[in-house]
């Protein structure tokens, strides 16, 4: 079996358009993507959830094909047809036999370029946003992530909800989506990957000939720098429980760091053995849901604490989240610094059994590193972190004075909820503007 950077192989068409694939001769299936910078931060404020809406009019009809006659293609060949919106990309992906995909590639391209964005399909589908993010309201573990990211990036794209807002949605105009995908979805801004029982010239014959004779050029995507916020954020919802979140300003995504701060948030919040699960689950009983994790984009990244608790309990999770935050910075033990770097490893590794994920690996790793990373360099850089990196990441990272905290929950008219929280952030040392 080949390496990983013997599989995998690279090309850029003549117009613009990047061509990553991975070799696995021990599978029969494959799974393609294509990536569109595209993502909800490159919307204008009125035009805020395009990109998510955009993305589902593809499976509305083309010129060529109505909606029920894209879903009976992919069917037809037994192929799994998605895709994606997230703040920075559009992706249009789908798994299917290797036989197959020539016809994937052919349906892909079609609802890529071709989609008709039909007046009365439109409508349709903006009362299924609509009703998309009625249902969003009715999640509050999700919705308090947005919440968060509103409040510490502070009027910046990244803060903004993918799916946009009631208004917006409302608003957009067939003509707001072809001025965007005129704008948008140019070939210098858009990345092929494949990964599966595939060869590299296969992959670039079939994307030459699908979408080789796209043309024009998209400006570069905005990279206006965030400036993350300390703040707090408290939303009244009738709801069992306080949906919570803490959080600070992270790592960009091709930071040299990240493997650090992934080990970091490993520790503190990342497992059934992290600090924050034992200390405030396990040994109190507190809470059902307590984890952490950390999200990076270009030039910006967050690391983020969330738990679930009733509300009398809310208070006390706050102030332990803090002082848990304050011991890690005091150093790590070596069984958890192992523990942890096992889990990563362990994490990445089993996610490489399956082409999607190979596929979306490949993708991710030229669009934020301009370069494939070997899994020998992945597990080296892991290898390599020590205890004393950890908890120098959390000295530099998890300074209360920057943490922004967002939370959803039944706050009453007389504000007492609300007030027992913000003391409870307040006397751990956090900054509130």
């Amino acid at each position: 079996m080949a390496t990983a950077s013997e599989a995998v192989e690279q090309s850029v068409l003549p117009n613009g358009i990047q061509v990553l694939t991975e070799r696995m001769p021990q599978v029969r299936t494959a799974a393609m993507g294509i990536w569109i910078g595209a993502g909800s931060r490159c919307e204008q404020d009125a035009e805020a959830g395009i990109s998510h809406f955009l993305e589902h009019m593809f499976f509305k009809g083309t010129h060529t094909r109505t909606a029920l006659e894209i879903a009976q293609a992919a069917d037809a060949i037994g192929a799994q047809l998605n895709a994606f919106t997230d703040r920075e990309a559009t992706v249009l992906y789908a798994k299917a036999l290797s036989q197959h995909l020539p016809q994937v590639c052919e349906l892909m391209a079609d609802m890529l370029l071709r989609a008709a964005l039909d007046p009365e399909a439109l409508e349709r589908e903006r009362q299924v946003i609509l009703e998309e993010i009625k249902m969003y309201e009715d999640s509050p573990d999700e919705l308090v992530q947005d919440l968060f990211a509103q409040t510490i990036w502070n009027g910046h794209p990244l803060g903004r909800p993918v799916i946009g807002y009631v208004e917006t949605v409302r608003r957009l105009a067939r003509d707001d989506f072809l001025a965007y995908r005129e704008r948008r979805y140019r070939p210098n801004n858009v990345l092929v990957a494949a990964a599966g029982d595939v060869t590299h010239a296969q992959v670039v014959e079939l994307v030459a000939a699908e979408l080789g004779g796209w043309e024009g050029a998209a400006p570069p995507m905005p990279l206006e720098v965030p400036v993350a916020r300390p703040d707090i954020a408290l939303r009244p919802k009738e709801t069992e429980q306080v949906h919570l979140t803490l959080g600070v300003r992270g790592l960009p995504a091709a930071d040299d760091r990240r493997h650090v701060l992934a080990i970091l948030d490993n520790i503190l919040g990342g497992g059934m053995s992290s600090r924050l699960f034992q200390e405030i689950r396990e040994k109190r009983g507190l809470v059902y849901t307590i984890t952490s994790y950390h999200t990076a984009y270009r030039e910006g990244g967050l690391l983020v604490i969330y738990g679930a608790m009733s509300p009398s309990a809310a208070p006390e999770v706050t102030a332990l989240i803090l002082k848990e935050i304050e011991k890690i910075k005091e150093g790590i033990s070596a069984a958890e610094l192992q523990r942890a770097k096992e889990s990563y490893k362990g994490a990445v590794m089993l996610s490489l059994e399956s082409t999607g994920s190979r596929m979306y690996r490949l993708a991710r790793s030229q669009i934020y590193y301009g370069r494939q990373i070997s899994l020998d360099e992945f597990l080296a850089r892991i290898d390599a972190v020590t205890a004393d990196q950890v908890a120098a990441m959390a000295q530099e990272v998890l300074v209360p004075q920057r943490m922004a905290m967002a939370a959803i929950g039944p706050f009453r008219d007389d504000g007492r909820l609300a007030g027992v929280l913000r003391e409870a952030f307040r006397a751990e040392g956090a900054a509130v503007v």
